[in-house]
């Protein structure tokens, strides 16, 4: 069962998503707070593992900015959703830079916020209105100018190939696949979107519309 964490300075909007879990019972919230510093104490404390989700409120009481929030609980192992009225388009950037999964809406029915964190614990990326308008919004978010050849070697090893068979598909020498894989991740720090991870690399390729969500199984048993 999918841990959750659930970090809003507003109790109604917690007690909520709490009922929802309960009722669906495919998650389990393990903590009910109002800020990730609140969180970060409760874990130390109890001395038990990162919760699997952190579905957390854009801006909270407590002054801290989203990038600082997102980056500790990302820093700390969990992924995050942003669970906003997505009203700030450039907050929203700013979540997703830091390293979010994605944005569910607060006007979204229960289901679909359920439904979100189910699809991100299990490694996929969130393809949404709020989380593509986000993204749209922003000519340099979206653009970390890479080169034909980057691209189509992110497309392919974001999906799910080994690196080797990347090579093989494309005609080119391991070492220069690895090369390019190398420079992708450089231009996306640059930009201020890391990824260090393959995980991250599919979120970037999703990101930039090198591939959607239904097409990386195609990609991967070709």
């Amino acid at each position: 069962m999918t841990r959750v964490a659930l970090i809003d300075d507003h109790e109604s909007v917690r007690l909520g998503l709490e009922a929802g879990c309960a009722r669906e019972g495919s998650a389990s919230v393990v903590f009910s707070g109002s800020t990730v510093t609140e969180y970060l104490s409760w874990r130390r404390t109890r001395q038990v593992p990162p919760v699997d989700v952190v579905v957390l409120d854009l801006t909270l009481g407590d002054g801290a900015t989203v990038t600082e929030n997102v980056t500790r609980l990302v820093g700390d192992g969990s992924s995050v959703i942003i669970h906003s009225v997505a009203d700030r388009p450039a907050s929203v950037r700013e979540a997703l830079a830091a390293g979010a999964a994605g944005i569910v809406s607060k006007t979204s029915r229960i289901d679909d916020v359920l439904h979100a964190v189910s699809s991100v614990a299990q490694g996929e990326p969130l393809n949404n209105v709020e989380w593509a308008s986000a993204v749209e919004g922003d000519r340099e978010f979206a653009d970390a100018q890479l080169s034909a050849r980057e691209r189509d070697v992110l497309r392919l090893y974001a999906a799910g190939l080994p690196l080797k068979v990347v090579a093989e598909r494309l005609g080119v020498a391991y070492s220069t696949a690895k090369e390019n894989i190398t420079r992708v991740r450089t231009k996306y720090v640059e930009v201020g979107r890391p990824a260090p991870t393959k995980i991250d690399l599919l979120h970037r390729a999703v990101e930039d519309g090198l591939l959607d969500r239904h097409r990386t199984d195609s990609e991967s048993t070709r």
